[in-house]
C-alpha cells in the first residue's frame, strides 16, 4: 500500500497534479520571516509619510507590502494544505480533550449490540428502507399523465 522508496514526507494529497512533498516549497522559517519583514514595513510605511520622505520612498514601501501580502497569503495557503494533507493522511481521530465517546463511537456501539454490520467493521451496510406511513398505498413509478 505506501512505498518504501517514497519519502516520508509526500502525502497522499495531489498538489497541482503531483503528490504534496512538504519538504518542496516554503517553510514556517520563511513564513515568519515574510511576517516580521511585513510588520516592520507595515509601521514604517504610514510613518515614511509622516515623516515628509520623498514621495517615490513611501510609494515603493506601499507596493514591497502589497506583495509582501500576496506572498505571505499564498504562504499560509501552502501550509495549510500540508496540514490538511497530514491530517487526512492520519485519517480522522478522537478529539484530544475529549473523554465521552464520540456521536460515531456510540453508533457504532448501538450497530454492534443490534448485531448490524457497521461500516467500521468493514461490512457493507445496507439501503435505508423509505418511511412508511400507516394506511397508505405504496407508491409505483411515477405518473406521467398517459393512461393505456
Amino acid at each position: 500500500m505506501t512505498d518504501p522508496d517514497r519519502p516520508v514526507s509526500v502525502r497522499d494529497v495531489d498538489y497541482k497534479g503531483a503528490p504534496l512533498d512538504s519538504e518542496r516549497g516554503p517553510g514556517l522559517g520563511c513564513f515568519w520571516a515574510q511576517l516580521v519583514v511585513l510588520g516592520v514595513l507595515l509601521v514604517l510605511t504610514p510613518l515614511s509619510v509622516a515623516w515628509n520622505w520623498p514621495f517615490w520612498v513611501s510609494g515603493t514601501l506601499l507596493i514591497v507590502v502589497l506583495l509582501l501580502l500576496l506572498l505571505a497569503g499564498q504562504t499560509v495557503i501552502f501550509l495549510l494544505r500540508l496540514v490538511a494533507a497530514d491530517r487526512r493522511a492520519a485519517g480522522r481521530r478522537r478529539p484530544l480533550g475529549s473523554r465521552t465517546p464520540t456521536v460515531g463511537e456510540i453508533e457504532d456501539q448501538a450497530a454492534e449490540a443490534a448485531g448490524v454490520p457497521t461500516a467500521a467493521t468493514g461490512a457493507p451496510s445496507a439501503a435505508p428502507a423509505e418511511p412508511t406511513v400507516a394506511g397508505a398505498e405504496p407508491t409505483g413509478p411515477p405518473d406521467d399523465g398517459v393512461r393505456e
